[in-house]
């Protein structure tokens, strides 16, 4: 399969613990890439395209995903918030919580997604993973076989998407919004 991935913005947040417990469960992988490497560098999780191609060069850089770890508090139950009836401050009751650490794959194609080398691929990974989050979104344009494919995933679940050409906003050149320095009566020569 060959493809390549034009467009991808992704707001998508996964507790890292499910992350590591996808790749342990031995997922189908796309064929192009042979095993998935976990590094964790301090607060940044970088998950590489492993490949047994003999074509792609041991010192070429596969492609990887690069996410963002933060710690979020999670709750039991919803808090109460700030501004509510003061009469339950007697008994102020402590909500059940703890601290979660979440891989956070956010941003554009270069930030989330990077490296040519099995880019497609990859990106079919970080689909896959996208269907699993229950918070954010993964939109992207890419191209499998000839045929061009719009990707859009909320919060786990694939929706309609589409892709549309329009016409340039700025138009074609034609340079009609923009100042004409050389008769401006405001500049003398």
């Amino acid at each position: 399969m060959t493809g390549r991935v034009f467009r991808l913005h992704s707001t998508l947040e996964l507790p890292l613990e499910d992350v590591e417990a996808y790749f342990d469960e031995d997922p189908d992988l796309p064929a192009e890439i042979d095993d998935i490497d976990i590094t964790r560098r301090n607060n940044t999780l970088i998950i590489k395209a492993l490949s047994d191609d003999e074509s792609i060069s041991k010192y070429t850089p596969t492609a990887q995903l690069k996410a963002s770890v933060t710690e979020t508090r999670v709750y039991e139950e919803e808090p109460p918030r700030a501004g509510g009836p003061q009469w339950m401050d007697d008994e102020e009751e402590e909500i059940p919580s703890e601290l979660v650490e979440f891989a956070c794959f956010k941003g554009d194609r270069e930030t989330v997604l990077q490296n040519t080398a099995l880019q497609y691929p990859m990106f079919l990974v970080l689909r896959e993973l996208a269907t699993r989050a229950e918070k954010g979104t993964l939109t992207a344009i890419t191209e499998a076989d000839g045929d061009l494919e719009a990707t859009r995933i909320v919060e786990g679940e694939s929706r309609p998407a589409s892709i549309e050409v329009v016409e340039s906003p700025q138009g074609a050149g034609d340079g009609d919004g923009g100042v004409n320095w050389r008769d401006n009566e405001f500049i003398s020569d």
